[in-house]
């Protein structure tokens, strides 16, 4: 009998097939087998175990997280109100915790700027007619030579202002004349191209730059009409210059003018003291002494980009509101003696100098500050800004700042409130929200940061002991001259500290 070959292939590939089917059907029935018996083989259970555990670690790493960050949250806000020192300093910004917490995330962000009131158009801003006028002083001049002075003493720059002629000066009359700086023979001089050239500058933008420590950083939002009526004007010593010139493009006009942009370079020459820090005072204090033509005046630090109009500046921090002089309050602290404290903790000065400087203020009268005692929001300025008219009692009370960063410490921001507090009611001043203030600039780092040996010195014996390097020949000579005054008496208050940055 024959068998057709493709019936044969037929039934061998279907008896495969069944074959297969019923080994399947065998390890399906052995495993139904074996779950109904409850035997689960040893890999399967593991793999469920490790699934399990896994999902209970996430959950548990979770909750953990959390906690941890309320345990931080909590943790710096009780270290930041506590009375101990040590305790609180935990949650400063310079603390190692704080940095931490921060590169965490769990460090709030605290709102630094706000909107500013101004004008949206410069165009439409009406500029006053005519100056507010002089009440008193109404006659104000400037001592360029020390009479009393022996002949043979060095010229400098501030003078050698006594503590008597210092007294006099808070005396407010019709009639004054006053230690401004700018001695003879003193330094701070200013090429005859440059003295031609800021005649013509009735509204100023001022800044500068000393000691090479950054460039000059060119405004934005400014618009046709302020640039023709501004002079931007950017102060700098000799080795600013170099550094200027070595990192970006100087280009020189017809006449001998050095320009950066919209900034013109104003080279001042024989740089009045030895250290750069209070070099930046002279154009920054006494404006109205080196551009004696300036009706009104912005000036913004060095590391500072203007980024608002200053036609819209003045128009909202001066006459909106008839005011003449304006500063920003600073961001921390009101009272000078915790702006003293902040200043010893972060060596921006020698200790025993600033805890001498303060001495001097409390003997004197200068109370802590409080909103019971007195009528301004701060006695601390943010001083990186400063809008002002250059009116006869302006520029007094420029005079006598300076007077006092001449004569004491660098550090100005110290010296404002006390000369505010000596003038009385006759110095009005408005002085607007420290987020405002962020919101005129951006702020940008310098290349590198001020220092000196003087910032690092922690007891007079130091001074006594070190005839150079730490003794400034030429500036704060009041510390070193007999004050009139018991100062042993007195004992600086105790510095509440009011915020972590502080």
């Amino acid at each position: 009998m024959e068998i057709d070959p493709m019936r044969s292939l037929s039934l061998r590939v279907g008896s495969r097939k069944t074959g297969q089917k019923a080994q399947h059907q065998q390890s399906k029935d052995a495993e139904v087998g074996l779950m109904s018996s409850g035997k689960i083989p040893p890999d399967i259970t593991m793999k469920i175990i490790w699934k399990k555990g896994f999902i209970r670690l996430v959950l548990v790493a979770g909750i953990l997280w959390m906690l941890l960050i309320l345990a931080a949250l909590l943790f710096q806000v009780w270290t930041c109100q506590s009375s101990v020192t040590f305790i609180s300093g935990i949650c400063q910004k310079d603390s190692k915790v704080f940095a931490m917490l921060d590169i965490m995330g769990l460090v709030p962000k605290p709102q630094h700027r706000c909107s500013i009131p101004v004008l949206d158009d410069p165009d439409v801003v009406v500029i006053p007619e005519g100056r507010t006028p002089d009440i008193i002083p109404k006659n104000l001049s400037y001592i360029t030579v020390d009479d009393s002075v022996e002949a043979d003493s060095k010229p400098l720059f501030g003078g050698h202002q006594t503590w008597a002629q210092r007294a006099d000066s808070f005396k407010l009359n019709s009639t004054m004349k006053v230690h401004c700086g700018f001695m003879k023979n003193g330094g701070g001089d200013m090429d005859p191209v440059d003295v031609n050239y800021v005649k013509r500058c009735k509204f100023v933008v001022a800044s500068g730059i000393f000691d090479g420590y950054d460039t000059p950083h060119q405004p934005a939002n400014i618009s046709l009409r302020s640039r023709k009526l501004f002079c931007f004007l950017m102060v700098v010593d000799e080795k600013s210059l170099e550094f200027i010139r070595n990192n970006v493009t100087v280009k020189e006009d017809s006449k001998g003018g050095q320009w950066v942009g919209i900034w013109r370079l104003v080279l001042l020459r024989n740089p009045p003291f030895d250290e750069p820090r209070r070099n930046g005072k002279v154009p920054k204090i006494l404006t109205h002494r080196l551009l004696p033509s300036a009706q009104y005046s912005i000036w913004i630090d060095g590391k500072m980009e203007l980024i608002v109009d200053p036609l819209l500046i003045l128009e909202r921090y001066l006459w909106r509101g008839k005011h003449t002089f304006a500063i920003a309050r600073h961001k921390h602290h009101r009272s000078i003696y915790e702006e003293a404290d902040a200043i010893k903790r972060r060596k921006r000065y020698a200790r025993p100098l600033i805890d001498l400087h303060m001495k001097i203020y409390l003997y004197e009268g200068m109370e802590p500050w409080s909103s019971a005692m007195k009528k301004t929001p701060s006695d601390v300025p943010e001083g990186a800004v400063i809008i002002r008219e250059h009116t006869a009692l302006n520029n007094l009370f420029s005079c006598l700042w300076f007077n006092e960063v001449n004569l004491l410490t660098p550090r100005d921001q110290l010296s404002f409130g006390y000369v505010v507090y000596r003038l009385g009611e006759a110095f009005k001043l408005y002085m607007f929200p420290n987020c405002e203030y962020n919101s005129l600039f951006i702020l940008h780092r310098h290349t590198r940061e001020h220092s000196s040996v003087i910032e690092w010195v922690k007891s007079l014996d130091e001074f006594r002991k070190n005839s150079t390097g730490l003794k400034e020949s030429r500036g704060g000579l009041g510390l070193w001259t007999p004050y009139p005054g018991d100062l042993d008496s007195v004992q600086l208050p105790i510095v509440k500290r009011t915020s972590p940055a502080g």
